[in-house]
């Protein structure tokens, strides 16, 4: 992926980017559903790692309620 990207720590600029999901609230943890994405990039060099909210579906949703 081709990001303009420099890292705040070390100055390095590669990374490594990713997607992770959490829970939201006590619902989301009761049926394991996973209503927060986050996405991240993170320094190669030092690890340092940024997270940005990412927007969810309600499609995407559904699927985890079936598929946790």
């Amino acid at each position: 992926m081709s990001l303009n990207y420099r890292c705040a720590k070390c100055g390095n600029t590669q990374c490594d980017t990713a997607e992770m999901r959490g829970a939201g609230g006590f619902w989301s943890k009761i049926f394991d559903v996973q209503g927060q994405r986050y996405s991240t990039v993170t320094c190669t060099n030092c690890k340092y790692t940024e997270f940005y909210k990412a927007p969810t579906s309600m499609l995407g949703n559904i699927f985890d309620l079936f598929t946790n």
